[in-house]
């Protein structure tokens, strides 16, 4: 009897644990509660061993003591990346950088890897490159179409954790490249490559290494069919900075965001031009997203949008056309389909535009996607001016957010966005009530204030001048 009551006590002290993910719990089930996955779930037994004190080898110093050069930003020699970096990279940061497939991050990384090479303290510096997708052969092809071949940039393609590290030992880079984090895989950890295990273990370990060493480590990440990032979140927890690669896989224009950054800001946002040859930084952008026509075209309207702290100027183009459905189609692309769908609501209840029987498509010029609610006023002078087939006189631009009641409401950056559309060249912007009080307005614009959608569809399209 007191073997069987000591059998259930040790029973029930006995905890569970998740072979893929690490995940525990107090009774043994057949699917993890973390990771979903089936019959991964064992009996660890008997009580977790408390963790006692050792030996300090680096000892706490004053924080006033603490050596600031060390923190330093190192430019990569890309300045958009840069851009997004906050300055560069610093020694010991560990980069995630996730993007959907073919997008082209492994041609910027290949990018920044050897311009970094090439742009050492020196005259250069090592540079480690890990392919676990492609053979070395397969990345100096690429490296030689973009140029940037360099004497310091070290090739190797690798699979395992541990020749990785070995690796590591034996070149000491000042930057490591992995690409990608799910294609390596450890021996010391059960599983296939890629699985939460694996993908937790390899990150953990590189990220000793770089703080170790004092590495710049980037670190390729896929993504899932939702856009997230593939792998366990606690991945995007470990690194210090997570960068987002964006863009349509028919245009050239790629978006480069920080979404998360301990070193610098998160609302910078880098443009890249993809092609043949490489991809290049963009530093004025604004002109891929205008047509380039010079005469004004009915259901044309250019907005002023803000991608991090940088303006850019693109034009939405709305046609309206008499519907033979019984459900009348609205079509986007660039857009939100969502607001855009709200915005005609606005126009038919607010405005009493004949738009219920009419079919609407909405296009934004070069692939950008506007999710932004400022471009709300140029989506719906756009529609007006498709449905009234009267173009808006040439030069106007326009900004604001419209709410259900008809309102155009304020938005943030309004002086930044009128700037940007001065230096471009427009004369007129149609603007949401206070903008003239907020400051100075930029030379050679001017400025028509509207505070409700009837309003902003009458005035602009009959070219009412602002005060």
């Amino acid at each position: 009897m007191a073997g069987t009551t000591a059998r259930r006590s040790a029973r029930g002290t006995a905890a569970y644990r998740c072979s893929e993910c690490g995940w525990q719990t107090a009774k043994w089930v057949g699917r993890c509660g973390e990771c979903q996955a089936w019959g991964s779930v064992g009996e660890t037994g008997g009580v977790t061993a408390r963790t006692s004190a050792t030996t300090v080898e680096r000892p706490a110093v004053p924080i006033g003591e603490v050596d600031l050069t060390r923190a330093a930003a190192r430019p990569t020699g890309v300045a958009e990346f840069d851009r997004v970096l906050g300055g560069g990279l610093v020694p010991g940061a560990v980069v995630l950088v996730a993007g959907e497939p073919g997008i082209g991050k492994s041609t910027l990384l290949l990018d920044v890897a050897g311009r970094a090479a090439r742009s050492g303290e020196h005259g250069e510096r090592r540079v480690l490159y890990v392919s676990g997708e492609e053979s070395a052969a397969q990345v100096r092809s690429r490296a030689e179409r973009i140029e940037a071949m360099a004497r310091t940039l070290y090739l190797a393609s690798e699979t395992d954790l541990g020749t990785l590290l070995g690796q590591v030992e034996q070149v000491e880079p000042e930057l490591l490249v992995v690409d990608s984090v799910q294609t390596i895989s450890s021996a010391e950890v059960e599983g296939s490559a890629g699985n939460v295990a694996q993908v937790r273990e390899v990150a953990a370990s590189l990220i000793q290494v770089a703080k170790a060493r004092g590495i710049a480590v980037l670190l390729v990440g896929h993504v899932t069919k939702d856009g997230s990032i593939a792998g366990p979140r606690v991945l995007e927890h470990l690194v210090d900075v997570v960068v987002q690669f964006e863009g349509d896989r028919h245009s050239r224009l790629r978006l480069v965001r920080a979404v998360k950054n301990r070193y610098g800001p998160t609302d910078e946002v880098g443009c890249f031009d993809l092609s043949d040859v490489g991809i290049v930084g963009l530093t004025d952008p604004s002109g891929l997203f205008l047509s380039g026509r010079t005469a004004s075209v009915p259901g044309t309207c250019v907005t002023v949008t803000l991608e991090g702290r940088r303006p850019l100027v693109t034009e939405v183009q709305a046609l309206v056309t008499a519907s033979s459905l019984a459900t009348p189609r609205r079509a986007t692309s660039g857009l939100d389909a969502a607001r855009v769908n709200m915005v005609l609501a606005v126009l038919d209840k607010r405005a009493q535009a004949p738009i219920g029987g009419s079919d609407a498509y909405l296009s934004t010029v070069g692939g950008v996607r506007l999710t932004e609610p400022a471009a709300d006023l140029a989506v719906t002078l756009a529609l007006a001016g498709a449905i009234t087939d009267r173009p808006l006189p040439g030069g106007t631009v326009a900004f604001g957010e419209v709410g259900l009641a008809g309102e155009v409401r304020p938005v943030t950056g309004a002086h930044r966005r009128l700037a940007e559309a001065a230096r471009l060249g427009f004369t007129r912007a149609v603007v949401p009530p206070g903008v003239l009080g907020a400051g100075p307005v930029p030379e050679g614009i001017s400025v028509l204030e509207v505070g409700t959608v009837a309003e902003a569809v009458g005035r602009a399209l009959h070219d009412v001048p602002g005060r």
